[in-house]
């Protein structure tokens, strides 16, 4: 039987995400939210392996007071308690802060866990850093990006698509995996799953001063990254018209384009 920890996060659910200009953070609490997907993927992989082998899953994430809602849907689906970090202190924190608060945490709640497992990254921001930084904080193996995995012994095979090639990776437990969107299909809530969830929820927040964690080691203060400007992407089109024989016109295509199209297709062109 194994103790797991499974972090989630909660993103939010709109398009247009809605971000403070001043300090180039999302304003979370002003967007409906959801379970971030890759988290979803974690989450479900952690299911399993109980399933299989057995196992207590903890769920754990930081934000807001309503990312305790995806503490709620993790309940639902199977996990067998939560943990909410939230305080206004670790608002704002980048991926530095946020994998030393998770450390910190993890420690003081699950100091005897076995595997720790993470979505491979969050569909707000695509860092994919969260994760190895965790296992760094807590000196343990990790392994990121995670397609398949089996426990034998307390010991995890796994497989992952690297390069185009197929790794297999052992590793000793402790340890931390991330899990990509290709691992499985996450499982829906079942509705005894959701009323175990809301009748008899097992959720504990926690605060900065809960774990013994300075204002100044987290959020915006503990973070080394600035974000120094926050702007919306524009596509920029502009019609280019070629005319001469088709030699000609592929000629000066790839004498004008030729490095933009080779760096698309992660070609050199002039090799070829």
């Amino acid at each position: 039987m194994l103790n797991l920890v499974v972090c989630i996060k909660q993103v939010p659910m709109v398009s247009e995400l809605p971000w403070d200009p001043k300090s180039g953070t999302l304003r979370r609490e002003l967007a409906e939210g959801m379970m971030n997907p890759a988290c979803a993927n974690a989450l479900e992989e952690a299911l399993q392996i109980k399933h299989r082998i057995g196992g207590n899953i903890v769920a754990i994430t930081m934000g807001p007071p309503m990312a305790e809602e995806v503490l709620f849907e993790a309940i639902a689906m199977g996990a067998d308690r939560g943990v909410l970090l939230t305080d206004p202190c670790l608002a704002g924190g980048d991926t530095f802060a946020t994998s030393y608060t998770l450390a910190r945490a993890i420690e003081k709640e699950c100091p005897d866990f076995d595997l720790i497992l993470c979505g491979c990254y969050t569909s707000d921001s695509e860092t994919a850093q969260v994760g190895p930084q965790l296992a760094e904080e807590l000196d343990i193996p990790g392994v990121a990006y995670v397609e398949q995995l089996e426990i034998k012994r307390r010991k995890v095979r796994m497989h992952r698509l690297s390069d185009n090639f197929i790794e297999t990776l052992e590793m000793d437990l402790p340890g931390l995996i991330t899990v990509t969107p290709q691992a499985n299909a996450p499982r829906y809530p079942t509705l005894g799953g959701v009323e175990t969830a809301f009748d008899q929820p097992d959720i504990k927040i926690l605060g900065a001063h809960d774990l013994g964690l300075e204002p100044k080691t987290v959020g915006i203060p503990g973070s080394p990254t600035k974000i120094l400007n926050v702007y919306s992407a524009t596509a920029e089109k502009r019609n280019v018209i070629i005319k001469g024989t088709p030699k000609k016109i592929v000629d000066e295509l790839f004498e004008k384009f030729g490095d933009r199209i080779g760096g698309a297709i992660g070609k050199d062109l002039k090799t070829h």
